[in-house]
Formats: structure tokens, C-alpha cells, sequence
């Protein structure tokens, strides 16, 4: 074991196996008669309070991007990467009201996904099918950066090779499998109890051994004034990429069927008003935690082998002694479990109930349905290391601005279409195609040539698109998702123009306006026919009105 941190690995294996026997314990915690069913397989029963919901959100939302893929890019690129804090401060105002109609039209009508509320709401399999391909292919990457967490703590500890990984990746596989969403909420309890003591550490011994404030920004002042990145201040040329990347993740993130999963968990109304209210306390601690990146500077920290994820592990091991450092490891490593455990459900939530029953078996039971899901966790997560392989990108915080972009195209059919059915779903197809087409051309570099006449080419890489490339402002840059979105909803907006002059069919709404508001499940729905079954079409929405 030479070259171990024997201290740090101990502890930190202590707290995985902790955290393991809750995963698989949580089976049996807040249960019904079975977890053979979706809605408590992958949402516990719907019946998450005040508590649970908010450990559930903030173990959901503040992953292991926060703790080391936002230093990272603070260290690599200076004030531009404090962008995080921003968006986690004006998301939870722009994303109030929509959850809360959300919650109540889904546990009115029993939607499980984003996907079944667009199909009931406009009346569309082929535009539930692309929401829900959208988000499985989106949660791709985010869980990759979770994983990515894992391996920086496992290289700052010493522990080399694949075989580590694999065994986290293994067993969040079977905790996951064998109790849904209890496993994560659980263990949520854990997760943010290491945070907030890590953070809480960190800002006043790091500091105070670094000779104070006035040091750090000093010394990342110093090193930016060279040439290398940003700048602790941004410049005038980056303020319009820093203001359109905050905005395009805000508007992002709660499109994410992960953090919808979180949403529709929640037993009411009242819980989600009050989460929304108080989710704004993690800003403050992700403010702490993005400055850890200049905190490294003014350390003078190296990363381990060029790798800047690495950072804030090093960082830890030089301020902290072995056993207080093994728990800030269990602290990322276990930060990244849960989140990673949350979006294998969701994208497993999304299968099942909207390619697979919709298209493979209209008839299948709710024990199918588990089943299905089950199994799809497992698959997700050999994508999300799939992921990890084939996109290269700069930063580590780039494979969440990658799901960013894509995920951002299903706001005009999921978060507009809670307030309105005016877009046509023909039109919302067509944007979808565009927004899409648009956002993957932004984020892959063309084949180009390079000086001595050779073929460059580049995978896929920043999520920030100069508008030099439009014949604009040759200094500045915009958040890609947006430019995408933009396309999307000209394209939407044209097309419905076009549709609805053609008099073309806009179905039947499965939805009636007092499911936006009702602030409990109303258990005469119960025995409404479900949204996916083979009904012809309107059909299922016409009953639903009568009744």
C-alpha cells in the first residue's frame, strides 16, 4: 500500500459502509406493503415531509460539482467560475411557482415523469418520447461528474487504478436497485451533515493558516494578473457569458428529471413552499466552497497529475490532518452518491413509463413497471461511465453545462405548458428539433484546419459560444443553452402560427385547471384510466373531462 494514506482510506471506507447499510436498510424505512410499484420504488410513496424533502433536494441539487468541479474552474479560471452561486440564488424564485403546479397536476393525475404530464397535457406520445430521451440522455453526464468526484478523492488518498471506482459504482448500484428513493433521502441525512462540518472547518482554518483574506485574494490576484485566466474580478468582455450562463442554469436545473423526482417525492404543497424558501441557505455554503479554488492558489497547490478536479482534495490534505481530511473525502465521495443514486432513478422513472410502456408494453403491471426500473438504473449508470470516456472536456463542471444545453430544450413543453396550451404540439416537436440541432452544432467544434494544413478535430468542450462566429461582438460570449432555447421557441412559435392557420388538430387536454392548484391528491383519480394506456386518441382526456 505504499503511497497510501492509510489514516484517510480507513476513514473514509468507515463512512461508505455506513452510508451502505443505510442505502440497502432504507428498503424497509417509511414503507408501504411493496416497493414494487413506481410511485414507491422511484418517488418513496410521494409521502416525503418538510424534512426529508429539503435533505432530499439539497442532496439532489449540491453534488459533487459543487465540491470539486467549482473550485476547480475558480482555480483554473478565476471569478468567472463563481457563476454557480448566482443561479443557486435567483432559481428558486423562477422555479417556485412552476413546481408547485407541477406537484399538484402529477399527484392528481398519478405522473410519475415530465414526460406523463407532457403526453396527458398535449396529447403526444412523440413529444413525451423526446422529453423523456431528452432527459435520460442529459442526466448522462451529470452523473459522470459525480463519478468524477470519486476518482479525484481516490488519486489525492493515493489509491490507484479503475477497480476502487468500480466497487462505489457497484455497490450504489445495488443499494439503489434494492431501495429507490428512500436510499438516497436516507442517506441525504449523512451527506449534508459532512458538508455543512466541512465547510464550516474550512472557513476558519484554512483562512487563518493562509495569514487571512487579504492573502488569498492577494495571491489569486497575483497569479490572474500573469495571464492566466479571468481574473478575481471579470472583465468587461465576460459579463454577458457570466450573466447568460447563471440564467441558462437556473432555467436548467429543475428541468432535470432528477430534481423533478425530488419535486413529486414531496407529500404536498405546503412542503414544497417551504423548501423553496429555505434551499437558499446551500448558496451560501456553495459561496464557501467556490472559494476554496482561490484558497488553493494562495496554498500553492499542484494538482495531481494535471488534474484540476484534484485541487480541493490536496488542498485538504495540506490544511488538515489525516483523520479531519478522510472526512472531508467521505464528505465529496458520499456527496456524490446520492446525487448520482437520485438521477439512475429518475432516468430509470423516464424509461419505464414512457418508452417502455408507451411503446414496448401498453399492458404492463405496476410490478413490471418496478421492475423495469429497476433494471434501467443499473443500465444509466454504465452510460454515465460511458460518458466519462468519450467526452473530453476542459473542465470537469463542463459535463453539467453540457446537460445544461440539452435539457433547457423541453422547457417550452414542460415548464410553459404548466401555465399554457398555446404552443401547438406539432410546434413544440419542430422546436425541439431546432433547439437540439442548434445547441450540438454550438457545443462541437467543426473539423477545421490547423496551420500546417492538417484536419483539427475536437470533441465536445465549453458550452460557451463566442458571437464572433455570428459576425458580433468579437470580445464576447453566450451560454450556448440559451442561443438554443432562443431557436427552439422561434421555430415552436412559427410552426404553431402555420399549424393552427392549417387548422391542423391540437388534441385533447388530459388535464382540467383545478389539477394546477389542488394541494392534495384527490383519490377519486384513482380509478381514472392511466395516461399511457392504448386509448385512442383524445380519448383518454375526453373521459377525464366528463368525469
Amino acid at each position: 500500500m505504499d503511497g497510501v494514506n492509510v489514516v484517510e482510506l480507513t476513514i473514509v471506507v468507515v463512512l461508505f459502509l455506513v452510508v451502505t447499510v443505510m442505502g440497502f436498510v432504507a428498503s424497509r424505512w417509511r414503507r408501504a406493503e411493496t416497493l414494487m410499484h413506481l410511485d414507491e420504488w422511484g418517488l418513496g410513496g410521494r409521502s416525503f415531509g418538510t424534512w426529508i424533502t429539503w435533505f432530499l433536494l439539497g442532496g439532489d441539487l449540491y453534488t459533487a460539482y459543487t465540491f470539486v468541479a467549482v473550485p476547480a474552474l475558480m482555480f483554473g479560471a478565476g471569478a468567472a467560475g463563481f457563476f454557480a452561486v448566482p443561479y443557486t440564488v435567483v432559481i428558486y424564485p423562477l422555479v417556485f411557482l412552476v413546481v408547485i403546479r407541477l406537484w399538484s397536476v402529477s399527484h392528481v393525475r398519478g405522473f410519475v415523469t415530465p414526460a406523463d404530464f407532457v403526453r396527458s397535457r398535449f396529447d403526444s406520445p412523440g413529444l413525451a418520447l423526446l422529453v423523456a430521451l431528452t432527459g435520460i440522455v442529459a442526466t448522462m453526464p451529470y452523473i459522470a461528474l459525480q463519478l468524477v468526484g470519486i476518482e479525484a478523492i481516490l488519486k489525492a488518498m493515493g489509491v490507484e487504478g479503475e477497480l476502487p471506482l468500480i466497487v462505489a459504482f457497484v455497490i450504489l448500484a445495488l443499494y439503489t436497485y434494492n431501495s429507490g428513493l428512500r436510499a438516497p433521502a436516507l442517506i441525504a441525512f449523512v451527506k449534508d451533515t459532512l458538508i455543512y462540518l466541512t465547510i464550516i472547518v474550512a472557513v476558519i482554518v484554512i483562512p487563518s493558516r493562509l495569514g487571512g483574506w487579504d492573502a488569498i485574494f492577494g495571491a489569486a490576484e497575483e497569479k490572474f494578473s500573469a495571464g492566466t485566466g479571468a481574473g478575481v474580478l471579470l472583465p468587461a468582455t465576460g459579463q454577458l457569458g457570466y450573466a447568460t450562463l447563471a440564467l441558462g442554469s437556473a432555467l436548467a436545473l429543475f428541468l432535470y428529471p432528477h430534481s423533478i423526482t425530488g419535486i413529486l417525492a414531496a407529500s404536498n404543497r405546503d412542503v414544497l413552499k417551504r423548501n423553496m424558501s429555505a434551499l437558499p441557505l446551500y448558496s451560501l455554503a456553495l459561496g464557501a466552497i467556490a472559494l476554496l479554488g482561490f484558497m488553493a492558489i494562495a496554498a500553492g497547490v499542484t494538482p495531481i497529475g494535471e488534474d484540476g478536479n484534484t485541487i480541493v482534495p490536496v488542498l485538504f490534505q495540506e490544511m488538515f490532518p489525516s483523520w479531519f481530511a478522510g472526512i472531508a473525502f467521505a464528505a465529496i465521495g458520499i456527496g456524490a452518491l446520492v446525487p448520482a443514486a437520485i438521477m439512475s432513478i429518475a432516468a430509470a422513472n423516464l424509461f419505464t413509463r414512457n418508452i417502455y410502456k408507451e411503446f414496448l408494453k401498453k399492458d404492463a403491471t405496476p410490478r413490471q413497471e418496478a421492475q423495469v426500473a429497476k433494471v434501467t438504473s443499473l443500465v444509466v449508470k454504465v452510460g454515465a461511465v460511458a460518458a466519462i470516456l468519450f467526452i473530453d472536456p476542459q473542465f470537469s463542471i463542463d459535463l453539467q453545462l453540457i446537460g445544461g444545453v440539452i435539457i433547457l430544450q423541453t422547457l417550452p413543453a414542460v415548464a410553459l405548458g404548466l401555465y399554457t396550451r398555446w404552443l401547438h404540439r406539432g410546434g413544440l416537436i419542430a422546436g425541439w428539433f431546432a433547439g437540439m440541432a442548434a445547441g450540438l452544432l454550438m457545443l462541437y467544434n467543426i473539423p477545421r484546419l490547423g496551420p500546417d494544413g492538417t484536419v483539427v478535430r475536437e470533441h465536445f468542450g465549453g458550452s460557451s459560444f463566442a458571437l464572433s462566429k455570428l459576425g458580433l461582438d468579437a470580445s464576447s460570449s453566450v451560454y450556448a443553452g440559451l442561443l438554443a432555447l432562443l431557436a427552439n421557441l422561434v421555430v415552436a412559435v412559427l410552426v404553431t402560427v402555420a399549424l393552427r392557420a392549417a387548422r391542423v388538430s391540437e388534441g385533447v387536454d388530459g388535464t382540467a385547471d383545478t389539477d394546477y392548484t389542488a394541494e392534495r391528491e384527490d383519490p377519486t383519480f384513482r380509478d381514472l384510466p392511466d395516461p399511457l394506456e392504448s386509448a385512442p386518441p383524445g380519448a383518454a382526456g375526453e373521459a377525464r373531462a366528463r368525469r
